[in-house]
């Protein structure tokens, strides 16, 4: 049963160089026994420079109590944030995520999240605490995308506490990511260039590189793909299992299950391949080994696919490059963004437009050169200027 007890809470100022608000109040908790206990608990408003009146300070505190003085709010869990990914999230939760997700979620876990928060109590973390940390990692040169990850796993472990009724709110999700930066652009191929890669490989990296430019596939989804669902006389294939590590399952989102398109090329590769397969059956995998089980993309990188780049003179490439070439090609020849998001496989079309769609150095300067043939008409063109009319 929760007690309702009004109570205006108590305001007070910390600091010297950088005074913030401080708010307390009492809560009702369970403790890790099951038991009850009403604790005092403290929580930062913000910086006097931000709230500069005792009376915005005031109104903010009646915010963060009005679900508790209207008894809304349900007794908090005590339990540790190392007892409860221990106990509860690494046990039961962690294993319906994806393998890949699993794999980089045990290690965030075990490299930074436990190492902060393992003995803060899950009542006691606060936006306050989350935001400072998250920051921390970018200033001590963490990436973007790893910091994010940290946000996104936290957030999924106090929601998996508020679901589970240990928490009232998942005060994660309040928190700010700064504008995205990347520590290196991704790298993607221009036609040239894909066409030394494929002269210089060798099967069957031939033929997933041809497959992976030309379709946009994840590398997961080629090396799952199975010739039950290759239409080689229609020409299409159906993406509906990914690999990962020998393991497989469903593709990563819902709009990665999806029918793509197959150029001749593709047919005439795939039909090439298919020839020198040992099981063609429906059920068989397009790229095995000789025993019929899955290739692994790490060894396939690092024996076959750098040896072939570094031979075309294109330095060492990974397979995601060949997805962020598929989506810059489509791009720069003036398909659809809903006709490249369908390729891709992307749930939402800013993912398409932001991260797999570049602007190459040609691309740009075929776009000037027509902008300046409709400003200036009589100027001569980058291929004529230093010539001179008779």
């Amino acid at each position: 049963m929760v007690r309702c007890r009004y109570q205006d809470g108590y305001l007070f100022t910390r600091g010297k160089k950088r005074k913030m608000w401080v708010a307390r109040w009492r809560e009702d908790v369970i403790q890790p026994d099951g038991t009850g206990e009403r604790i005092l608990r403290s929580e930062v408003l913000g910086l006097v420079s931000g709230i500069p009146s005792r009376r915005d300070a005031r109104i903010l505190l009646q915010s963060r109590l009005a679900t508790l003085n209207s008894g809304q709010r349900r007794a908090q869990a005590t339990m540790s944030f190392g007892a409860f990914v221990t106990e509860h999230f690494q046990p039961v939760a962690l294993p319906t995520l994806k393998p890949a997700t699993q794999e980089i979620y045990s290690f965030l876990l075990r490299k930074h999240l436990l190492p902060r928060f393992r003995d803060c109590r899950l009542c006691d973390i606060t936006r306050a605490e989350v935001q400072p940390f998250l920051m921390g990692k970018l200033k001590n040169g963490y990436a973007w995308e790893t910091t994010h990850h940290l946000r996104s796993l936290l957030s999924k472990v106090i929601g998996t506490a508020v679901d589970w009724n240990f928490l009232s709110d998942n005060r994660v999700r309040g928190t700010k990511m700064p504008e995205r930066s990347l520590k290196r652009p991704h790298r993607f191929l221009s036609l040239d260039e894909v066409r030394r890669l494929l002269a210089a490989s060798e099967e069957p990296v031939r033929t997933i590189v041809l497959v992976a430019v030309m379709t946009g596939l994840r590398i997961g989804e080629i090396l799952a793909l199975r010739w039950g669902r290759i239409n080689l006389g229609v020409g299409t294939l159906r993406v509906e299992e990914t690999c990962y590590k020998g393991t497989f399952g469903t593709p990563k989102t819902r709009a990665s299950r999806r029918e793509v398109p197959l150029t001749l090329a593709v047919v005439q590769a795939l039909q090439a391949h298919r020839a020198g397969c040992r099981d063609t059956a429906d059920g068989a995998l397009v790229f095995s080994t000789r025993l019929g089980t899955p290739l692994c993309a790490k060894n396939l990188r690092r024996r076959q696919l750098h040896p072939a780049s570094q031979q075309a003179g294109l330095g060492l490439l990974d397979w995601h490059s060949l997805r962020h070439t598929h989506g810059t090609l489509l791009h720069e020849q003036g398909t659809p963004l809903r006709v490249a998001q369908a390729q891709l496989g992307h749930s939402h079309m800013t993912t398409t437009l932001q991260i797999y769609t570049h602007a190459s150095g040609s691309a740009q300067r075929q776009a000037v050169d027509q902008l300046e043939s409709l400003l200036f008409p009589n100027v001569p063109k980058s291929g004529e200027v230093g010539q001179r009319p008779n």
